[in-house]
């Protein structure tokens, strides 16, 4: 099996599934236009975490990590009227280019960007007493996973969800002795995840368009 039938794939079902209509389109386009790096969920990726929003049903939602708000309309066209998403992005021109394409898809009275680095904004969010949230998206730096997880149970109650992204590395993963922090901190998530008596969880592995990777899904119970 290869990249291009991983993509081909995709592209069978997104056609039929997922249909991303103009506001998707143009803040796919206008994120790779300001410059910013391609790593957006994929079109059955965002999806995937709209339904599980409707599935939970979700009210309020923190996504960690914006980049060109993509994933962030996705979220948000999950909740109600009356819902919220609050999302973290550390870079001002990120946020900028996500605020214009959330704009544009009419959810800016939904979404509340919060620029800064988010192990900042975190402990701002709980003193403000924003949660709990009913869903967290976690695709953010992966060394700093292992603290976005605690702030995210602080964050939660029994029921909500937290999902990681970009967690299996394209195998990397299992290499205890990696020097990559992007791997090591997706090991120790992994393991305060497995080891919480609060958590129970399963990390599915991926392949398509964004080529071999993996999320996982936890579900808070106490």
């Amino acid at each position: 099996m290869s990249q291009q039938t991983w993509t081909a794939v995709d592209d069978y079902f997104n056609g039929l599934l997922v249909q991303e209509d103009d506001a998707l389109l143009a803040a796919a386009r206008d994120s790779d236009a300001a410059g910013l790096p391609p790593i957006q969920v994929a079109p059955n990726q965002g999806k995937l975490l709209n339904l599980l929003a409707r599935i939970r049903g979700a009210r309020s939602i923190l996504e960690i990590g914006t980049l060109g708000g993509y994933s962030t309309i996705w979220l948000a066209r999950a909740l109600p009227e009356d819902g919220r998403l609050v999302t973290l992005e550390s870079d001002p021109h990120c946020a900028a280019v996500a605020a214009a394409n959330i704009a544009r898809a009419g959810l800016d009275h939904v979404v509340d960007i919060r620029v800064g680095k988010a192990l900042d904004s975190l402990p701002l969010l709980a003193a403000e007493e924003a949660g709990p949230f009913d869903l967290v998206f976690i695709d953010a730096d992966k060394p700093s996973n292992p603290a976005y997880l605690e702030w995210s149970l602080e964050l939660t109650r029994p029921g909500s969800l937290i999902v990681g992204d970009n967690v299996v590395r394209e195998g990397a993963v299992t290499d205890a002795a990696s020097d990559d922090p992007r791997v090591q901190g997706v090991r120790r998530f992994t393991e305060l995840i497995a080891g919480h008596p609060a958590l129970t969880a399963t990390t599915l592995q991926t392949v398509g368009s964004k080529g071999y990777d993996g999320f996982t899904l936890a579900v808070v119970t106490g």
